[in-house]
């Protein structure tokens, strides 16, 4: 794709894709290309949609990697190359909603238990303590530790946007006995082989160890710390636009789907049948 691939790479990133969304976007341009030996750019419509048909029912993709190309392959004909909206004739169902799978407190005290040295635990801990993604847990400075205000400020988050999230005591206490022992200079959590951040693929390898350790089976990787910092933040009674500003988010619909409410907190809930004043029955 040569200048073409340069192009788009530039495109994501002026509107602020993640390095994650930017490789897949590439990814299924060029997959497309080599299925037609063919530069994109010369395709037509029916060419692109005989290839998402031979993803569908040879390559057997997903609904949800079959979306993902779907979205790729009209930023690069809509933006990169400026061309009007593409519309691609295969129906792609709407995405089941789930809700995610949240640790309760307990689970995640023993996650952190379950961690094999000080860095992991630092990383685990920090992870929950602040809501992180783990691509900005990861890239997590030592500057952007403020002890002073009892903030960590993450910079270019998704959407490349800076913010503050919470700094807890006991955190910043775990960090600094981390800090004694490993010395980190830029990066808090560092690449032990180079002066870069770690890998957030060794960061999800750390949890899911961590999980097993402790005997957890539910499923999901280390962003389930995000989803259950959220929720346990909203269990203690804190509001949701509050933690929607903690968590980053653009509205607050997408802090909604990242909520659980537990069957704990059920349990303590009042149903509005128990508000009605009524009459007692007669017995019959």
């Amino acid at each position: 794709m040569g200048i073409l691939r340069t192009r788009m790479e530039q495109d994501l990133v002026l509107r602020g894709r993640s390095e994650h969304t930017r490789r897949a976007y590439l990814r299924a341009v060029a997959d497309l290309a080599r299925y037609h030996h063919r530069s994109p750019d010369q395709l037509s419509d029916s060419e692109v949609q005989q290839y998402l048909r031979y993803l569908i029912d040879e390559r057997c993709f997903a609904w949800a990697s079959c979306r993902q190309t779907v979205g790729a392959l009209r930023f690069f004909y809509e933006v990169t190359l400026g061309r009007p909206r593409r519309d691609f004739s295969i129906p792609l169902p709407k995405a089941a909603k789930r809700l995610p799978q949240i640790l309760s407190r307990e689970e995640v005290a023993r996650v952190l238990e379950g961690t094999q040295n000080l860095k992991h635990r630092a990383l685990l801990m920090t992870t929950y303590a602040a809501g992180l993604r783990v691509s900005e847990v990861v890239r997590l400075r030592v500057s952007d530790i403020d002890s002073q205000r009892m903030l960590l400020r993450v910079e270019q988050g998704k959407g490349m946007k800076d913010r503050y999230t919470l700094l807890s005591p006991r955190l910043l206490v775990e960090l600094r006995r981390y800090y004694r022992v490993y010395r980190p200079t830029e990066w808090v959590f560092a690449d032990r082989r180079r002066n870069a951040p770690m890998d957030p693929r060794s960061a999800g390898r750390i949890y899911q160890a961590a999980k097993r350790r402790a005997g957890i089976h539910k499923a999901g990787g280390i962003h389930t710390m995000r989803h259950s910092f959220a929720t346990h933040l909203l269990e203690s009674g804190v509001d949701v636009v509050s933690i929607q500003r903690l968590l980053g988010h653009a509205n607050v619909e997408t802090t909604a789907h990242s909520l659980h409410v537990t069957p704990q907190s059920v349990g303590k809930r009042a149903s509005p049948l128990d508000l009605l004043r009524l009459p007692p029955v007669a017995p019959a």
